[in-house]
């Protein structure tokens, strides 16, 4: 009986690690079980658990463990910047409750994530520097106008089984920024830098290591993260939630690093992640939307190609009224390759509400063939 309880201890290094192997597991996924336990507590943790899976639905994750791991990563790369992106998503949140929007919607955290992209993106744009507390009025009002919008696209996309995505930020942020501009006193913005590279025209000069550094960054761009530790948390947060997100989430912004070199974008884009962020968000978008194969493999690298390619187009065109192209790229053509009616391809569509980890998913389809046979 010695020895047996001695094998059971907690001190011993197998029941330890089989400990923390059980721990990671249950962070993994949507953690359903731990949505139903926040249920029945006080409002405030309720809140929070909101919010935490709005923070992760900017990235289409779903997970309150990843959405806390992400804010760390904010609060390394920026205070001032967490502090605005919670604020965003507090105003949206508490805006979406007192509409009365869907309970299952709000409590995922779907109408959160747009409003913290657009406080995230109002702080990085402004030129009046950090700790400037006027921000918080533009910051907040941005957080409520994209519940508005979620609300009212949403009964047109369902018409095509489409999400609302990340067309209520892409909206506000650009309609602020027209509003605002360079020269506004009271919300000053940075300019629009252009794309092309009359400086570096000879590309065998590039410096690999930090054209790999600028392929991790172009996930951390994702929630306009500049530096490595901020960015591989943000990585590591998708991996927490989906190894196959996460390996979409790098091969998209490798793509769409590699399509910036080759139409010779300035260096700066390269290695600071800019040029790979809609690649990533649009091989991550098919990868979540469709089941695992490799016909969907193709289309997911597809969609980072195309992804890629329409942010260098945009950004040159919208560079032209001074207006960034923010993440239009990969909202339109993520949209477009959900829109796809061909045979091969409509079988392995997940319809829009029945979204979920893309590991779920692939045990969803085999109970699914085994109940038929």
């Amino acid at each position: 009986m010695k020895i047996l309880r001695e094998t059971n201890s907690p001190q011993h290094p197998g029941g330890l690690k089989q400990r923390v192997i059980r721990i990671l597991l249950y962070c993994t996924g949507e953690m359903q079980q731990f949505h139903t336990f926040i249920q029945d507590q006080i409002f405030p943790l309720q809140l929070a658990e909101w919010c935490l899976r709005g923070i992760s639905r900017v990235i289409l994750l779903n997970n309150p463990v990843s959405g806390a791991v992400i804010l760390a990563a904010l609060l390394l790369e920026s205070p001032w910047q967490a502090m605005l992106g919670v604020l965003g998503l507090l105003a949206s949140t508490v805006t979406a409750i007192m509409l009365g929007q869907d309970c299952e919607e709000v409590s995922g955290g779907l109408h959160g994530f747009n409003g913290m992209l657009v406080a995230l993106l109002m702080g990085v744009f402004s030129s009046a520097g950090e700790w400037y507390l006027w921000l918080l009025l533009p910051v907040c009002l941005g957080g409520a106008t994209t519940t508005f919008l979620s609300s009212g696209l949403a009964p047109v996309l369902d018409r095509w089984d489409l999400p609302f995505s990340v067309f209520p930020f892409n909206t506000v942020i650009l309609l602020y920024l027209a509003c605002t501009g360079t020269s506004t006193p009271y919300f000053p913005n940075y300019p629009v830098l252009p794309l092309g590279a009359p400086e570096s025209t000879n590309h065998t000069q590039v410096n690999v290591p930090q054209l790999l550094q600028g392929a991790v960054l172009g996930v951390g761009q994702i929630f306009a993260c500049e530096t490595l530790g901020p960015s591989l948390l943000i990585l590591g947060a998708v991996l927490l939630f989906s190894p196959i997100l996460a390996f979409y989430a790098f091969l998209g912004s490798v793509i769409g690093t590699v399509a910036g070199l080759s139409v010779s974008v300035q260096h700066r884009f390269l290695y600071s992640g800019l040029s790979g962020f809609n690649g990533a968000l649009g091989c991550m978008g098919v990868g979540a939307g469709f089941i695992f194969s490799w016909r969907t493999h193709l289309l997911s690298i597809a969609s980072a190609v195309l992804s890629a390619y329409a942010d260098i187009a945009l950004r040159k065109l919208l560079a032209v009224v001074d207006l960034p192209a923010s993440s239009w790229a990969a909202t339109l053509t993520g949209t477009l390759m959900l829109l796809l009616t061909g045979k091969n391809l409509r079988e392995y569509r997940i319809p829009t509400r029945k979204v979920t980890s893309p590991e779920l998913n692939l045990d969803s389809q085999d109970l699914d063939l085994d109940s038929v046979v």
